[in-house]
């Protein structure tokens, strides 16, 4: 497909990287010369100097042939316009960023419609529910749901010491009651879809998926559940805070929040009459210390700089605050964080790139089966995607274990009529069914891609 996107950035060049390695014809329009002369030389692009409502650069990139415009400047007012105006020219489907909360909460459906968009993101409301996923169960590192929390997939870091290590994943199985499939996983740089074979080792971590229930029963009989986070402390008075604030205080928790910034303290007060606002400088250990760090559920660090997130992060740990998440964008840094013990990451960048990604599959899809849901997963390197099937499909009715599929691919769950099914080789895809896909080294457009 011929993809355009407005605005080089650090959300911009993200999304370029995932869409070059999709394979599309990409364009990238920026109004910094020398950000497109950069983006040209690391990315295989066609690159447009100028605004993206201009509409000769418009025009110069193509955009009464493009299949997808994404516009994801700084202002949520220029994208909504670049969008607006591409849609006029023939672009085929808008897709703006828009991060302002006055528009998110009060109109936004509305400006959709009437500017004819596809989509409005928003990655640090994203970035915020996957947080308070994480903080409801914060024995896991990271959370994805497939449908309607029917179904989900979790990851988990075995601890050095842990009691399944040098356990057989079928062993495991037929240990416990609970109805769950281990996925995937990652051990130092490498990323696994493992078979029952597979033996496990401290420090792996773990994707598994099953059932909402089912995965709460595995963890009380693995001796590793936590408690949900209710008392959470927030560095960083940014955008995602202000969701992640608003989603906590309405289920009952309590926030502290500090930012070094007065005026925004004083809008995060106004915005959040039950937060705890602080105004101070939270690299200073002693102030995390006197606004009650020790006492806290979890610690979230999520200001502008990957380096401070990391550092108090790890400063966090090692006061024994029982779960911390570390805001990092820079993947090159996120090794890092883990070396530090910090396995729980959220990046609203990734999370963004992840959103457009599956948009534009979807947009693909073949007779049989669509992609409806994509995630990424074991830090970006294995991918969890979520097909609805077909009738035309050519594989309903038969056995998996009949059926050969490519390596590094595993049925991971079956959605049938509201019920959960974790697979075995004598289930079958049926018509109407919803199949959870578990892939590592492969682009997947179709549920028939799967097929060796």
């Amino acid at each position: 497909m011929k993809i355009i996107i407005v605005g080089c950035g650090k959300v911009g060049e993200a999304l370029i990287s995932s869409l070059v390695k999709e394979n599309h014809e990409v364009v990238a329009i920026d109004k910094d010369e020398a950000k497109i002369s950069e983006i040209n030389n690391i990315y295989d692009v066609m690159g447009v100097h100028g605004i993206g409502t201009d509409c000769e650069i418009l025009a110069e990139a193509g955009v009464d042939k493009a299949d997808m415009f994404v516009s994801v400047t700084g202002s949520d007012e220029m994208n909504m316009l670049s969008c607006y105006i591409a849609k006029t020219l023939g672009a085929q489907n808008t897709i703006a960023r828009i991060r302002d909360r006055a528009y998110n909460e009060n109109n936004l459906g509305f400006l959709q419609q009437q500017l004819g968009l596809s989509m409005s993101i928003n990655p640090e409301r994203f970035s915020a529910y996957d947080i308070y996923n994480v903080l409801k169960l914060p024995s896991a590192v990271h959370i994805e749901t497939f449908s309607t929390r029917n179904f989900e997939i979790i990851e988990l870091v075995l601890k050095e010491d842990s009691p399944l290590s040098g356990c057989r994943i079928m062993d495991l199985r037929k240990q416990q009651t609970a109805k769950f499939l281990i996925c995937a996983v990652q051990r130092g740089e490498d990323v696994f879809i493992p078979d029952g074979n597979f033996e496990l080792k401290g420090g792996d971590k773990i994707a598994l998926t099953a059932a909402p229930t089912e995965i709460l029963k595995l963890l009380r009989s693995m001796k590793i559940t936590r408690k949900q986070a209710k008392n959470v402390m927030i560095l960083g008075g940014s955008r995602t805070a202000y969701y992640l604030s608003k989603i906590l205080l309405a289920s009952g928790s309590s926030v502290t929040i500090i930012d070094k910034n007065p005026v925004r303290c004083q809008e995060l007060e106004e915005a959040l009459p039950g937060a705890n606002v602080i105004l101070g400088d939270g690299a200073q250990q002693e102030l995390l210390r006197e606004e009650g760090l020790g006492n806290m559920d979890a610690f979230v660090s999520l200001t502008g700089i990957d380096e401070e997130n990391i550092l108090i992060s790890y400063y966090a740990a090692t006061n024994n605050v029982p779960k911390v998440i570390t805001k990092v964008n820079r993947q090159e840094f996120v090794p890092l964080a883990a070396k530090l013990g910090l396995d729980t990451i959220v990046s609203p960048r990734r999370t963004i790139s992840d959103v457009i990604v599956r948009y534009a599959r979807a947009m693909q899809n073949s007779v049989g089966s669509n992609v409806e849901k994509l995630y990424k997963i074991m830090d970006g390197n294995a991918e969890a995607l979520k097909f609805n099937v077909h009738p035309e499909f050519k594989y309903i009715d038969i056995p998996l274990k009949d059926i050969t599929f490519k390596k590094s691919i595993l049925i991971a769950g079956i959605l049938r009529n509201r019920k959960a099914i974790v697979p075995t080789g004598n289930d079958v895809i049926m018509a109407g069914d919803k199949v959870i896909v578990i892939s590592k080294d492969h682009i997947l457009y179709d549920l028939a891609d799967i097929v060796d």
